[in-house]
């Protein structure tokens, strides 16, 4: 069975607002529960771990051919090399969620002056944990599709 691995991450997308829209709901919606949600700092400086890093590593370009695996045919070798290329893009992620969470963290630990503010700054703390969680939400459906496209080409060599 052919899979298409847009319709794939489509569907996760959609996946994703459905249980958000029930987790905000189920506590009264608001647009100002939404809101709390966005930090836009914490996902620039993901992005900045992200996209650089896979730019200096010579990463990009088998990065972006993971979105078209199983659409166009790729060799064996093209293929292993976007496994790898997401799996950078996969720990990228998680280091730059740690480095926001641990700079974050030592910024609102130098202003513990005002306490009444402990709650909101540790609640956009936690953001950057968030994000890298739903980035890999959609990088790994792409790493197991080209993995699985791999093996069928082994399989395929083998005959």
């Amino acid at each position: 069975m052919k899979k298409n691995i847009r319709l794939v991450l489509l569907g996760q997308l959609l996946l994703f607002v459905l249980v958000f829209a029930l987790l905000v709901a189920g506590g009264g919606f608001e647009w100002s529960a939404v809101m709390w949600f966005i930090d836009l700092p914490s996902l620039v400086l993901i992005l900045l771990f992200l996209i650089p890093g896979l730019l200096i590593m010579g990463e990009w370009n088998d990065f972006v051919r993971a979105f078209s695996v199983g659409i166009k045919a790729y060799r064996l070798l093209e293929l292993k090399n976007i496994i790898e290329a997401v799996s950078a893009a996969q720990k990228l992620t998680v280091f730059g969620a740690l480095f926001a969470v641990i700079a974050s963290t030592v910024l609102i630990l130098g202003r513990l002056d005002s306490p009444e503010m402990l709650g909101p700054n540790l609640a956009v703390c936690f953001l950057s944990g968030f994000y890298a969680v739903i980035v890999e939400f959609f990088l790994l459906p792409l790493r197991l599709n080209a993995e699985r496209k791999m093996n069928e080409e082994m399989d395929l060599e083998d005959e």
